[in-house]
């Protein structure tokens, strides 16, 4: 394999500042909205903050996809927070 052809391939790998950065903010507001369900007993609000945590790991580098489905969790938690 040709170095050019390695080292493209390496940045086509890395993720984006913005992916990062939405990567980060989802897993503080899964972690914060874990722990204020968990004080309050929520189970289900509390499992959403769990999964709002964990997605990102499963998500590849599509920045599109990662704060779709983060927005798309945090309106679960938000519905759930208060349906126990």
């Amino acid at each position: 394999m040709d170095p050019d052809e390695l080292q493209s391939l390496l940045f086509t790998l890395l993720p984006t500042p913005a992916y990062i950065f939405g990567s980060i903010l989802f897993g503080v507001l899964g972690y914060a909205a874990y722990r204020y369900s968990k004080k309050t007993g929520h189970s289900k609000a509390k499992w959403s903050g769990v999964a709002l945590m964990l997605y990102p790991y499963a998500i590849g580098n599509d920045t599109r996809l990662l704060y779709i489905v983060g927005a798309a969790l945090c309106g679960v938690w938000y519905f759930f927070r208060n349906a126990d």
